[in-house]
């Protein structure tokens, strides 16, 4: 299915691009999710009368997720959690967990934005992981993950 992109897509393309998708794809994640359109004749000459418009959004976006992301360099969180002798957690601490806890410090992250690269954590210390807050932001952030006193 031919589709136009409303927005940048990783793997896809930039805003404006015409790429070609499986139609289930575009069907149930896609089009739903007002990230595309059908790439018609009416819709292509109202993309390019609305571009201005899309291209500022984005930009905006960007821009705030740029300022975001400053915010968070300097952030080192903290979460507790019940742990044994030998410094290895009783459960884990996952991105939903970490999510959590950056919403309770007023940042607005969801926890499909949180990148754990090596999986839930399972150890007390510091643990660098990634938040992706938009395609072209992502930044690092220190999590500390503390021992409960009991």
């Amino acid at each position: 299915m031919q589709v136009i992109l409303l927005e940048k897509i990783v793997k896809l393309g930039n805003l404006g691009d015409i790429v070609k998708v499986k139609d289930g794809y575009a069907r149930n994640f896609l089009i739903p999710r007002r990230k595309v359109r059908h790439a018609t004749k009416t819709a292509i000459t109202e993309f390019e009368m609305r571009r201005v418009e899309l291209e500022k959004i984005a930009a905006d976006k960007l821009a705030a997720a740029q300022a975001q992301s400053e915010k968070l360099k300097s952030l080192t969180l903290q979460v507790t959690q019940k742990s044994g002798v030998d410094g290895r957690l009783f459960g884990s601490v996952t991105n939903q967990d970490i999510s959590t806890a950056l919403k309770q410090q007023g940042f607005a992250i969801e926890k499909a934005q949180v990148r754990l690269s090596k999986g839930p954590l399972k150890t007390v210390g510091d643990h660098v992981l990634q938040v992706a807050l938009h395609t072209d932001v992502i930044t690092d952030i220190t999590i500390s993950i503390l021992s409960a006193q009991e």
